[in-house]
């Protein structure tokens, strides 16, 4: 990905069972959680702004938390229900489809060869 390209995670929330959408960017040699979208508050999801963070409703009325907060990586487990997928560059991809449920994905910047990203170590 080249700087400032953005893509989105995307799952199952684990306790309220709605959708969320973290949009993530790449920024130099890091990674900057812009926002998570959702559809309703529950238990787990913010519930209003604090210092760091805005909560605010977006045009299509979907709630937006601006985060705002650079991270080295993004880890999580790869969950059973929560259809955890990437929208990268236009394409969607299943995440179970590449490691099995359980196992703990980490996304972070990391050069690749060319070699690399033709035998498919890395998404293009």
């Amino acid at each position: 990905m080249a700087d400032g390209e953005e893509f989105i995670l995307s799952f199952i929330h684990s306790v309220n069972k709605r959708p969320v959408y973290d949009t993530i960017r790449r920024e130099g040699n890091h990674l900057l959680i812009v926002k998570s979208r959702f559809d309703s508050f529950g238990a787990g999801m913010p519930e209003g702004s604090t210092d760091k963070e805005k909560l605010q409703f977006g045009k299509d009325g979907w709630l937006e938390w601006m985060v705002n907060r650079p991270m080295p990586e993004v880890s999580f487990f790869v969950g059973w229900v929560a259809n955890h997928s990437l929208r990268i560059k236009g394409r969607d991809i299943a995440l179970a489809d590449l490691a099995e449920p359980g196992t703990l994905v980490s996304l972070r910047i990391q050069k690749a060869s060319r070699y690399e990203l033709w035998k498919g170590r890395c998404l293009q």
